[in-house]
């Protein structure tokens, strides 16, 4: 009886694979149960995001180039080591050396990144000597860290006015009367562009409350859908899968086109206020 007791005993504590099992609740990873996803901290990086400590060695990096464009704006390049980029796990588990990354100019958050190449505008970079920052995070939105450090890249960026050297003129509003490209919203004074989506969405935010209530847009492949956005306050959209976004200037109405040329349930959320407008699903 002793002896059966005690192969009873191990067997519950390795389970039928051999190897120790943990009771968990739902949606946690067996990873975040055990604590085999390095250490949690209760330090926060400067936006509030709590840090996970990991070793030095094999630790996730970034570097951050910034290179102008010869249309308009600048072209960032993250170059990653000991890290992958992970957009249709985001909101997820932790796992190591994966996730996103957050762009911030001179410490406000731009845009989160789902990979290695991001195209700044020039509108959203004011005149004169800027620093441009991208700090890793795990899916679970903790920011990762070596030393309680951020894991992050630096560059600097100098932005002159349009018309002046080193300026982007490239990037101005289409004179009064010329329609600007698709997915573009015109200028106040513009003719707007002519409808070339088959499918439109129409979304408001106002006090924090999606109006109407997210729902599910189904799209063939191959179908363009125009959402079209009005934010209280100023934000930025992101559809995720894609990785399109657009930004949402206070009180006034935005348009992005999308080919919907990937299959799948695809979010489309703000930044900033962390909302979910709607999902796309494409079959």
């Amino acid at each position: 009886m002793l002896a059966l007791a005690l192969l009873l005993a191990g067997g519950a504590a390795t389970g039928c694979g051999g190897r120790a099992t943990t009771h968990h609740k739902p949606g946690t990873s067996h990873e975040q149960a055990s604590g085999g996803v390095d250490t949690l901290l209760t330090a926060t990086d400067a936006t509030g995001h709590r840090l996970r400590e990991v070793p030095a060695e094999g630790a996730p990096e970034v570097q951050l180039t910034v290179r102008p464009d010869s249309e308009d704006g600048w072209n960032l390049q993250l170059a990653v080591t000991n890290y992958r980029f992970t957009p249709d796990s985001t909101g997820g588990a932790a796992l190591p050396g994966a996730g996103h990354a957050h762009l911030e100019l001179d410490g406000r958050k731009l845009a989160r990144l789902y990979g290695p190449w991001y195209h700044l505008p020039a509108a959203q970079v004011p005149e004169g000597i800027h620093t441009l920052t991208v700090r890793l995070y795990a899916d679970d939105h903790t920011a990762w860290a070596v030393a309680g450090k951020p894991v992050e890249g630096t560059a600097q960026l100098t932005a002159t006015a349009p018309g002046q050297p080193g300026g982007h003129s490239h990037g101005d509003a289409p004179p009064p009367g010329q329609t600007p490209p698709p997915g573009q919203t015109p200028a106040p004074g513009q003719t707007p562009a002519p409808e070339q989506a088959d499918r439109t969405v129409t979304i408001t935010v106002r006090d924090g409350k999606v109006s109407p209530a997210p729902a599910r847009t189904e799209l063939r492949r191959g179908e363009r859908v125009a959402l079209r956005v009005t934010s209280d306050r100023a934000d930025t959209l992101h559809v995720h899968g894609y990785d399109k976004e657009l930004a949402l200037p206070a009180g006034q109405e935005a348009t992005l086109i999308l080919t919907a040329d990937r299959t799948g349930l695809f979010e489309v959320e703000t930044h900033e206020s962390s909302l979910v407008l709607t999902q796309l699903l494409v079959r």
